[in-house]
């Protein structure tokens, strides 16, 4: 017997937005679609999503929203503004959350939109940039019931190389601020690697050949590193904004939770310094112009 494929809405075609809905689409699953700036679109028009003209014509046509916004004053506002998300009858459907947002109001936003509409909420913020958007090769972390997480386990698979359900609303953000924490120092200190071999006079190309497979490697120093070591910063892959965003959430969860963070409130303080200087826009690998 075949079973039906879920009626599935996005919001949010960005970087990470656009090829995961291109990847739902090649997939086979019927896509509504809604973002702030309709120009960006016309990629994932051309391959069958369809549009709509509000929050709340997505959540009325589909079965599963998903969201992949900028922060967490956006989520906020595609779901509870007039003709969000809320407004739709949610009963039966589920928000999943792919942005990576403030735990404590992914929580609050889950009880409101809960009361308000009926409506369920998987917070499932993402890692893997760009390129794991593109190859399906995303690590998910999930937060909300294990019924909503089981419901999303075969679109997942369509998106993801790794989905974990973390715990109750709030886990999967909780998880993706830890992730972040580990990414952005990783980043900084591999921009003061390549900056210090450069000026030590060796070969900085090598830096991320060299050190494969040893304890120093990561996907940051085989991403990051060669960009770093020939001042490649384009195409731009992420945003530093993004990573600055995180670890102030990270350095708040921190102090909410009376748990030490100095490394990352160092991190937060140095990627504030870099953004202010007008790379909030740019690609990490800038980071290296810091030092």
């Amino acid at each position: 017997m075949t079973v039906k494929k879920p009626k599935l809405g996005f919001l949010g075609i960005g970087l990470m937005g656009e090829p995961m809905t291109l990847r739902l689409l090649d997939a086979g699953y019927q896509v509504t679609v809604w973002n702030r700036s309709s120009e960006k679109l016309s990629t994932i028009l051309g391959k069958g999503a369809i549009q709509a003209d509000t929050p709340r014509h997505v959540a009325e046509q589909v079965d599963i929203i998903m969201l992949s916004l900028a922060d967490t004053v956006a989520v906020e506002q595609v779901v509870f503004a007039a003709d969000g998300i809320s407004e739709a009858n949610g009963e039966g459907k589920l928000l999943v959350d792919l942005s990576s947002i403030e735990p404590e109001a992914t929580r609050q936003f889950a009880l409101n939109l809960k009361e308000k509409s009926g409506m369920e909420w998987l917070d499932s913020p993402v890692s893997g940039g760009v390129v794991g958007a593109e190859q399906g090769t995303l690590a998910v972390m999930a937060g909300g019931s294990k019924t909503n997480f089981d419901r999303m386990l075969t679109i997942m698979q369509t998106l993801s190389q790794r989905f974990t359900h973390m715990g109750d609303v709030g886990a999967g953000q909780i998880t993706k601020v830890c992730n972040q924490m580990i990414v952005s120092c990783n980043a900084l200190v591999i921009a003061e690697v390549m900056a210090l071999a450069k000026k030590a006079g060796i070969e900085v190309e090598k830096i991320p050949g060299a050190l494969a497979g040893g304890f120093a490697d990561s996907k940051p120093l085989q991403i990051l590193g060669p960009q770093m070591a020939t001042n490649s910063f384009e195409p731009i892959k992420w945003h530093v904004r993004t990573l600055l965003k995180d670890l102030d959430t990270a350095v708040l969860l921190s102090k909410n939770e009376s748990s030490a963070a100095p490394m990352t409130a160092l991190a937060a303080q140095l990627m504030r310094q870099h953004g202010s200087n007008g790379y909030l826009e740019k690609d990490p690998a800038t980071l290296v112009k810091l030092y």
